[in-house]
């Protein structure tokens, strides 16, 4: 059987205020343009999650609010407090609980560059892989009955792609 995710960082936030908390930080006007239409171009693809598990800091459900109108209501919307700048180890402990696929995973760098990274047998072609920039996207596939068995080193990329690769 074959497992889908989509591992998606959030898009580009807003710094204007300093003395605002880090896990409320929104999105500025550039991840409000950028999450969209990585949400258009995921349906595009015909990549439809059927699960989103997200972070609950304020920009990556705000991603996500953005992509959701192109991408349709995922069957079900996990909210994980463990997901906010989380390392890779935990962020495989929260795919290894997920029940449908695809997936959508929504989260933060260094984390969630590193997780794609070793997720993968091999990296996909693309300079922009190793920074993980804002809104990134990968999909990849893994051959498993259900998530519990994915582990690192086992998936392979199916595509990569940017909110600067949408350009032009």
């Amino acid at each position: 059987m074959t497992l889908r995710l989509i591992l998606i960082r959030h898009a580009k936030s807003a710094w204007d205020d300093p003395l605002q908390d880090d896990h409320d930080r929104t999105l500025n006007a550039r991840g409000r343009d950028a999450a969209p239409k990585i949400g258009a171009w995921l349906a595009g693809q015909g990549y439809f999650p059927a699960e989103v598990l997200s972070s609950t800091a304020r920009r990556t459900l705000e991603t996500w609010d953005c992509m959701a109108p192109a991408l349709g209501e995922a069957t079900v919307m996990r909210r994980d407090p463990g997901l906010y700048h989380a390392s890779a180890e935990r962020m495989l402990e929260a795919l290894n609980g997920c029940a449908a696929s695809p997936v959508l995973m929504l989260g933060h760098n260094p984390g969630i560059g590193e997780f794609a990274a070793r997720l993968l047998r091999k990296p996909p072609q693309s300079a922009r892989f190793d920074r993980y920039p804002t809104c990134a996207t990968l999909v990849a596939d893994f051959e498993a009955e259900d998530w519990s068995a994915v582990s690192f080193g086992t998936g392979t990329a199916v595509t990569f792609i940017t909110p600067k690769d949408l350009e032009g």
